[in-house]
């Protein structure tokens, strides 16, 4: 395993998060994710966008007096009034966010390349004037031509700006694309660092995020629970669990609170945790199949790829249409009832017919009623 400090992690479920629409969040629901971010080691949170507004004003200012040990940091339309709202509230770190793709330069901001190469070096120049940390986003990186993106990352360069978030505003890109971009952008401005936000609208969000990293990204922007516009952001607890599982990268994150995490963010979102989350759904490690069950009791690594207890989850035995002897003498050990595996042979036609019969696993006590009205027949057996 690689242990690294050079992958931060950005989370923006209190600015992306929220943009999902419908989602509305209180003062008080963003105070306590902030914190549980925090406390989890989530290195960099985005935590709003001053210009909406005194509400919104008066939310960031609230977390910026938490005096976490995450930096805090702004999203901001490339404009001088929004980066001043965001100075107002006290905020060091901005996001400096401009259309960087020609279909929405010209069919959007009705401007052309050069207009928005002044831009940026006005938004740009302000900020540093006022020593804020700043990352410039480039919405729709992902669509925009690699030659302009270098002139822009040498605008950075040279007027101080930390990095540059490369966006697939679209989440139309897939990982080997990302990668060879991030890669090419790397190597022709090495001095900017590479940020890549990520959406899922092709159910890509996260491979891409990954592939950002390997190509050479250092920060990566997340959501719990994948929140974000139409199909959603990269998801935290994927993204981090990925990095360290599928690529043996540790990110000094905490695992260990996703689940706390994913049910906080999604009560406030008012957005349900389907049981088939990856990584934090309730039931991303519940085996009912006869093969799955027994090879998971002999041994957890033939069947899972991690310890459900890395992110705060608990192995489950179910028992239904699929299930087999071992699955069930476990569940019912686990209910205080021995079976032998003839008994569990016995019993499992009647199981499975249950299982059909109500489209369903089985719960604790329809399995009790199960064996006790089978009493008679385990003893003739």
């Amino acid at each position: 395993m690689i242990t690294t400090n050079n992958i931060i992690i950005d989370d923006t479920t209190l600015r992306d998060g929220e943009q999902t629409a419908g989602v509305v969040f209180s003062r008080r629901e963003k105070r306590a994710i902030a914190r549980l971010l925090d406390l989890v080691g989530v290195q960099e949170i985005e935590c709003g966008i001053p210009a909406m507004g005194e509400d919104e004003q008066n939310s960031i200012r609230a977390l910026v007096e938490m005096e976490l040990s995450a930096r805090l940091i702004t999203w901001n339309r490339a404009l001088i009034p929004e980066i001043q709202a965001s100075i107002d509230c006290g905020i060091k770190a901005v996001d400096v966010s401009l259309s960087v793709s020609d279909q929405m330069i010209s069919r959007k901001l009705k401007k052309d390349r050069n207009a928005v190469k002044e831009q940026l070096k006005v938004a740009l120049g302000f900020a540093k004037q006022h020593d804020l940390y700043v990352s410039v986003g480039g919405e729709d990186a992902s669509r925009a031509d690699l030659g302009f993106l270098v002139e822009l990352l040498q605008i950075i360069r040279e007027l101080g700006g930390y990095r540059f978030r490369f966006c697939d505003t679209l989440g139309i890109m897939d990982p080997f694309t990302m990668y060879d971009k991030v890669v090419w952008l790397r190597a022709a401005v090495p001095e900017v660092e590479i940020e890549v936000h990520t959406h899922n609208d092709l159910g890509m969000a996260t491979a891409n995020a990954i592939a950002g990293i390997r190509a050479g990204a250092r920060f990566v922007n997340t959501t719990v629970n994948g929140l974000g516009e139409r199909a959603g952001n990269a998801a935290l607890e994927e993204v981090v669990m990925g990095l360290k599982h599928a690529c043996g990268i540790e990110t000094g994150i905490d695992t260990h609170r996703f689940r706390e995490l994913s049910l906080m963010v999604a009560k406030a979102s008012r957005r349900e945790l389907p049981s088939w989350k990856a990584v934090v759904g309730e039931r991303v490690f519940a085996h009912e199949s006869g093969l799955h069950a027994d090879g998971v009791l002999k041994d957890p690594h033939n069947y899972e790829g991690f310890d459900p207890a890395e992110v705060g989850l608990v192995r489950q035995i179910v028992v239904g249409k699929h299930s087999g002897a071992s699955g069930m003498i476990e569940r019912y050990r686990s209910l205080g009832i021995v079976l032998s595996r003839d008994d569990a042979g016995l019993l499992l036609p009647v199981v499975r017919l249950e299982a059909l019969r109500r489209k369903r696993d089985l719960k604790d006590r329809e399995l009790v009623n199960i064996y006790l009205n089978g009493a008679e027949l385990l003893k003739a057996a």
